[in-house]
């Protein structure tokens, strides 16, 4: 099947910087009032719209708990430095390894159901995490959330879609969904170090278990929704991609102790090696869950390697930040979480706004500025120091925060209209993959830099590791908006 072909069916293609095409009919049809198929919104949109909402902040604040509470977190279970690179990356990398299946399984098995299924199991793993004894079974209970959130996450873009027709509503249902990201990383870190502060760490994952709880009830509204023709899971597809992001974010959480040890150099060679075989098995099983006529999808590559570059570079910094100011600067995790709200916050209300950029410059060319701008922010923070001032830091998460909502608003968007419409919950699972596999990635790679400098003191070397963190970062952003550019130029006559 085409995937190109079917999804200009829907929209009809308009000359842009590429995949702008949804963004392109939207504009003009709002500017008339209507959609631009002369749609409504579904029955249960509103509720639908809402409560993936709460699922979407709540998996979110999940995500982003450890970065201001890895301190007390790590002292109340005695875990060691390898245990606590891995409470930050468990989650990212049970979402990633479940992505793809979640949206799968959502268009086949019902969108709503699985979402609702994510919804429970967060309570469950988030119950787990709170009263677990040791690191093992906390760390357990951290995976876990992540292969809930994947449930959540990919089912929810694909309710949304369903909801709301190609047009105006989509763009204003997708602008809050990328709000709900950003304010979800904001919440998140001051959320927990409250709470931390006050009732001790266990109580912040109590705290999600109980919101996750309200999620789980409120799918009860949410229409139910799935593919026309159901598809089989493609489980071997699922155990391939697994093993080998868990294998390559086990290289990278390694990599803070040297990068050419067999520690990182052979699951780095193990993880490349299963990713290169999950391409061949889903071109050879039946029904895969990545269909390989979207590899030849211009839009369906630039939104991946957008979400890719924005894990790697962007959520990966920013997910350890709120730790940097605690250890260099001395701030307390609640202060050092409020100051993370300047870009988590800025990203959350420039979502919102990003709609207004729909029709006027490509969906891809949206991602590739969103990149630009938070590189710019990211190498704006560069000169930190032990022991001194946040000031110099906030423009440059302004900056940065500005980048992150256009990218937050522009990927949802791109991952929706890449696909064809029966499967938009596989969309948004493949790019929310590309997404969460960079980020722990990311987060494995920016621990290991930052770990890996030299200084008079500790804060000293974290301070060194962190600017040097800065412009990595920066660079990745650059080279990953060339790439987006590239992938999603039109091709002539097309």
């Amino acid at each position: 099947m085409d995937v190109q072909a079917a999804h200009s069916a829907e929209v009809p293609p308009v000359p842009g910087a590429g995949a702008g095409v949804e963004d392109a009919a939207a504009s003009g049809a709002e500017r008339a009032g209507t959609d631009a198929a002369g749609a409504e919104r579904a029955p249960g949109a509103v509720a639908t719209l809402l409560t993936v909402g709460l699922g979407t902040l709540v998996t979110l604040m999940a995500f982003t708990a450890p970065a201001s509470t890895l301190a007390a977190t790590a002292g109340g279970l005695h875990a060691g430095p390898v245990a606590q690179t891995w409470m930050f990356t468990g989650t990212p990398v049970g979402l990633a390894a479940l992505l793809l299946t979640a949206g799968s399984a959502a268009d086949a098995r019902g969108r709503r159901r699985v979402f609702g299924a994510g919804a429970v199991l967060l309570v469950l793993a988030s119950v787990l995490s709170a009263a677990a004894p040791d690191t093992a079974l906390f760390l357990t209970g951290r995976i876990l959330q992540g292969a809930a959130s994947a449930a959540v996450l990919a089912s929810g873009l694909g309710l949304i879609a369903q909801t709301h027709p190609a047009g105006p509503h989509r763009v204003r249902a997708l602008g809050f969904f990328g709000a709900t990201l950003g304010a979800g990383i904001a919440l998140g870190p001051a959320y927990a170090a409250l709470l931390t502060q006050v009732w001790g760490w266990r109580s912040l994952y109590w705290g999600l278990a109980v919101l996750a709880a309200v999620t789980a009830m409120a799918t009860r509204s949410v229409p139910e929704s799935r593919a026309e023709r159901a598809r089989g899971l493609d489980l071997s597809g699922a155990l391939v991609l697994g093993a080998g992001i868990a294998c390559l974010v086990a290289a990278f959480g390694e990599g803070r102790s040297g990068w050419t040890r067999a520690a990182v150099l052979v699951p780095l060679a193990a993880g490349s090696a299963l990713l290169a075989l999950f391409g061949a098995v889903e071109r050879r099983v039946g029904e895969p869950m990545l269909d390989p006529a979207l590899w030849r999808s211009r839009a369906f590559l630039a939104a991946g390697a957008g979400a890719f570059s924005t894990g790697l570079a962007v959520v990966g910094l920013f997910s350890y930040l709120p730790t940097e100011l605690e250890l260099v600067l001395g701030m307390s995790p609640l202060a050092a979480s409020l100051l993370f709200i300047v870009w988590a916050g800025v990203s959350a209300v420039t979502a919102l706004f990003a709609r207004h950029l729909a029709g006027r410059i490509g969906a891809a060319a949206q991602v590739a500025l969103g990149l630009l701008l938070s590189g710019a922010g990211q190498a704006a923070l560069y000169g930190l120091r032990a022991g001194g001032s946040y000031g110099h830091l906030v423009p440059g998460l302004a900056v940065a925060g500005i980048g992150g909502g256009v990218l937050n608003a522009a990927l949802a968007r791109l991952a929706v209209s890449s696909v064809p419409a029966d499967r938009s919950a596989m969309g948004s699972g493949a790019n929310n993959t590309a997404r969460y596999v960079g980020s722990a990635l990311g987060l494995a790679l920016t621990v290991s830099v930052a770990s890996a400098a030299h200084g008079r003191t500790p804060a000293d070397a974290l301070a060194a590791g962190a600017n040097r963190g800065f412009l990595v970062s920066a660079a990745i952003c650059a080279a990953g908006a060339a790439v987006v550019l590239l992938a999603g130029r039109e091709r002539p006559g097309r």
